[in-house]
């Protein structure tokens, strides 16, 4: 997202004619966005996303049980 962000400035400084990248190449004032493509490649290659998405739904499931333990009285954590 960094990358997609960088690469949004760089682009209204390059349009707006703003500083010295005004004068910089239309390439290096996209390469960002080429980074940003080659890592979502990547992490959809690799599993990375999906991993990310599991652990996620993970800790929203431990927390929903710490919850209903909470409630039934039989959390151990708080003794």
């Amino acid at each position: 997202m960094a990358l997609v962000l960088l690469a949004v400035v760089l682009i209204l400084l390059k349009f707006l004619e703003i500083g010295p990248v005004a004068g910089w190449s239309w390439v290096w004032v996209l390469s960002p966005l080429a980074g940003a493509v080659a890592w979502w490649a990547w992490a959809d290659a690799t599993g990375y996303t999906q991993r990310k998405a599991m652990d996620k739904l993970d800790e929203r499931k431990e927390e929903r049980r710490r919850k209903v333990m909470a409630a039934l009285g039989t959390d151990k954590t708080k003794r």
